[in-house]
């Protein structure tokens, strides 16, 4: 049966379908078009207390030493981590695997799906969500159709990789059929990454079923209120109430 939304930690499990959690989960993200703020550790710091339990920020903004201390911080705090890679060369992807799996990261989202890339998660006891389509530029745009990421997501998810992740408020096309399309026919894990900067959006996550989603720019822009840690609360109170 379809999953409304299925998350990663029971996904790995092996739990079966009928596991329902009908509410995407917020990945905060400590960025800003698409690089991450540079006082990333200082907001953490003052948000760790929200009710967000899921972390990350780009590989690029921050010195490998600032990026280990900050996923360590995170760790310290009973927090998921995600690095989330914008890179399109195998060795460029491969690399910044390596830094997740030295930082203690958690779950890997993005880069430009590779078997090595892949193997070495396995390996290194990191999560894998790739991107799928034709992904280009930073802040990153996604090309492609539903049809072609459709089964480029079934061809990644039978060779094993933990879930999707989908930038589809990125997409040059129609992003909320896209997304609607996408996650009614790909049996997994799915975070919708990228640009979900307002409550018009959240409602249309929430119907999809996704199981995550990010925001990043948008709470840094205060599309969701003032204080940061006061729109964390916010979209996250906002998800878990029943949809409209």
């Amino acid at each position: 049966m379809k999953v409304s939304a299925l998350h990663i930690d029971d996904y790995i499990q092996g739990k079966p379908w009928t596991y329902m959690k009908h509410t995407p989960e917020l990945i905060v993200m400590l960025t800003h078009n698409d690089v991450t703020v540079p006082d990333a550790a200082a907001v953490f710091a003052r948000c760790q207390h929200t009710h967000a339990r899921y972390w990350g920020f780009k590989e690029e903004g921050l010195s490998f030493a600032e990026m280990q201390a900050l996923f360590a911080q995170m760790k310290a705090c009973g927090k998921t981590t995600c690095l989330e890679v914008i890179a399109y060369t195998e060795p460029e992807c491969l690399h910044r695997a390596e830094m997740a799996a030295a930082c203690g990261c958690d779950i890997l989202m993005g880069t430009v799906y590779s078997d090595a890339v892949h193997a070495y998660c396995r390996a290194h006891g990191l999560r894998y969500m790739p991107f799928v389509g034709q992904i280009s530029g930073r802040p990153s745009i996604l090309h492609g159709t539903p049809t072609g990421m459709i089964c480029e997501a079934e061809g990644y998810l039978a060779k094993g990789v933990d879930g999707i992740d989908l930038l589809g408020y990125r997409y040059t096309g129609d992003a909320a059929a896209l997304n609607r399309a996408f996650i009614a026919a790909v049996h997994a894990p799915i975070c919708l990454a990228g640009s979900v900067n307002s409550f018009a959006r959240l409602d249309e996550i929430k119907a999809t079923g996704a199981a995550y989603f990010t925001i990043g720019s948008a709470f840094f822009a205060h599309a969701f209120g003032g204080d940061i840690a006061d729109q964390i609360n916010t979209v996250c109170d906002y998800m878990e109430a029943p949809h409209a």
